[in-house]
């Protein structure tokens, strides 16, 4: 499994195919799925914002990134279309998702939100 330390000393973990079920549909807390590709603006723009909601939910959420070029199967699975685009998981299935770059504060009242139910 690769994972990514920030400055903060904070993990965002890279999901792949092989990781999805055990990462993604197994966690026993909600999981953040940050679908992205290298070559996308947007989406390099969003990755400190997803870093930053990593270190504020720690404990609450389980935030991951998938990059839709390495794991197109996934991607075409949920049908994500337009990236970045960051998917939330409970139980196992999707229950929220936002598409589109926006700041950190945006990604929290999404969360927050998306997780009153």
């Amino acid at each position: 499994m690769e994972s990514r330390i920030d400055s903060n000393h904070n993990v965002v973990t890279h999901v792949t195919t092989q990781l999805w079920d055990a990462e993604v549909l197994k966690s026993d807390i909600p999981v953040l799925v940050d679908f992205w590709a290298e070559w996308c603006g947007p989406c390099r723009m969003v990755g400190p914002a997803v870093e930053q909601v990593a270190k504020i939910m720690t404990g609450k959420v389980k935030v991951t990134k998938l990059n839709v070029d390495e794991n197109q199967e996934i991607a075409m699975k949920y049908s994500v279309q337009s990236i970045p685009s960051l998917l939330l998981f409970k139980g196992g299935k999707e229950i929220a998702r936002t598409i589109g770059a926006a700041p950190k504060e945006a990604y929290l009242k999404f969360l927050e939100n998306s997780l009153k139910s």
